[in-house]
């Protein structure tokens, strides 16, 4: 939301200044879902990179600048263009006082770096976006957000005690952390444990996106309630590109499962641990395998479905695409829709004589992926578990929508051991927000809400919900 700094400054024309600046000067080329390069690629300091290409921002060295983009980024900006952005920007809102520090998050295997800037009559945010090959393939300035809301889930040493552990899948070894609730475990009772399973991407243990960690979060929020929790970083996270094992090629097992079957496997050795009453959570794509994980695993007492996907993979992936291209239109964002549509609908085709081989497949991902994303039903397999079922999912999220939520419910609603909760204010990351969410949201930092972890609470001790 934008605010006015003045009373001359009126809030109408503060907004439309805002649009029509950002109109000739944006161009965001943001993407939440992963390429296979990005599905194991790992966080590289580019904040030197970022300080160059600013400098060359606000002294209008447009031809320099340009020179440290890619090749989609040079082909929308001329050097004239990049030259007359920071003077257009001082015109509209005064002259540019010091800086904000520099801050860099992953976001789905590229490297996002951003600064605030505050203008005489507003403070703006400038942001680049670094892709693998440490090219500029995004540049974006925007209002800076508000000041997040008090972090609610906090580190209590009297109720949480962590310490660190390993998971292992063959020759993969995952760092991890067991978070126990220290009045249990100095009582020696043995505790409920549920394990985290991430979303897509080279994840780590927190499922760290920017400045929130909602991993941790629900870790803390859980031990305060008597519940363990364990989790790990992703193996795509810890060994980058060195993430398959011989023979093997890429698909949901060797990205998600297997190793999550590992987890559960440690879990229920764990001395602190009642083995009969370990739990899985998955959020987005761990969710939406949580199925196959408890067809797998042995003696799991129950399955969190947060932010699940129930469509098509493919599906999710163009429609997520067409909004983010929503946000900033372009002649380019609708090239790339356009021939997203057209991979995708190729993909469906798949083992059949009318796919083609010269249309690339989605995101770069290989042959070996689609098949096994192709095959893969989750609300089907879902319907032919026994074990205690929760499905969540938050309103607002713009990744995996209500219509993701319908389909479970329409599939499992007939199961008595299923039960439903979604949640209005919540994104993707359980932040609590108004209106459709945007990835601006990612950058704030905002804990999961207590509602959240008491619904879990409640699940793990009774295994439903009501």
């Amino acid at each position: 939301m934008i605010h006015p700094l003045s009373s001359s400054f009126s809030a109408m024309r503060t907004k439309k200044s805002i649009l029509n600046v950002f109109k000739s000067i944006c161009l965001w080329l943001f993407f939440l879902l992963v390429s296979v390069e990005n599905l194991y690629a790992q966080e590289v300091d580019r904040l030197p990179q970022a300080h160059r290409a600013f400098d060359y921002f606000i002294t209008s060295q447009g031809d320099s600048l340009r020179e440290m983009m890619s090749d989609e980024m040079k082909a929308a900006l001329p050097a004239s263009t990049l030259s007359g952005m920071f003077k257009q920007l001082e015109m509209q809102f005064g002259q540019l006082g010091t800086p904000g520090e520099w801050h860099q998050v992953q976001a789905a295997g590229m490297t996002v770096c951003f600064r605030d800037l505050p203008f005489e009559k507003y403070t703006l945010r400038f942001q680049m976006t670094f892709d693998n090959e440490g090219r500029i393939a995004g540049m974006f300035v925007k209002p800076a957000p508000k000041p997040a809301l008090k972090k609610s889930v906090r580190f209590d040493s009297l109720k949480i005690v962590e310490r660190n552990t390993v998971v292992t899948c063959g020759i993969f070894r995952l760092p991890a952390t067991l978070t126990l609730p220290r009045p249990s475990m100095e009582a020696h009772r043995l505790v409920p444990c549920v394990v985290l399973v991430h979303g897509s991407g080279p994840q780590d243990r927190n499922e760290t996106f920017g400045p929130n960690h909602p991993f941790r979060d629900l870790a803390w929020g859980l031990a305060a309630q008597g519940i363990a929790t364990l989790r790990y970083d992703k193996r795509t996270y810890v060994y980058g590109k060195n993430y398959l094992p011989t023979g093997r090629q890429p698909d949901y097992d060797v990205e998600t499962v297997d190793d999550a079957v590992a987890a559960i496997a440690l879990a229920r050795t764990l001395p602190e641990v009642n083995a009969d009453s370990v739990y899985l959570l998955g959020h987005s794509l761990g969710g939406m395998l949580a199925p196959r994980i408890a067809k797998r695993a042995i003696g799991l007492a129950g399955i969190v479905l947060l932010a699940a996907p129930a469509r098509p993979f493919e599906d999710l992936i163009l429609e997520q695409v067409t909004y983010l291209s929503s946000l900033t239109p372009s002649a380019q964002g609708k090239q790339q829709v356009s021939a997203l549509k057209r991979q995708v609908a190729n993909v469906k085709l798949l083992h059949t004589p009318d796919f083609c081989d010269t249309i690339p497949l989605p995101l770069n991902l290989p042959r070996s992926y689609w098949s096994d994303a192709l095959s893969y039903h989750p609300v089907e397999e879902a319907s032919g578990l026994s074990l205690p079922i929760l499905v969540l999912q938050a309103e607002r999220d713009y990744q995996v929508t209500m219509q993701d939520y319908a389909l479970w419910r329409a599939g499992l609603l007939k199961s008595r051991n299923v039960s439903f909760k979604s949640y209005p204010k919540l994104n993707h990351l359980l932040q609590e927000g108004i209106g459709k969410a945007t990835p601006d949201e990612y950058q704030q930092p905002l804990s999961v809400p207590a509602y959240v972890i008491d619904d879990l609470a409640r699940f793990v001790r009774v295994g439903r919900l009501y």
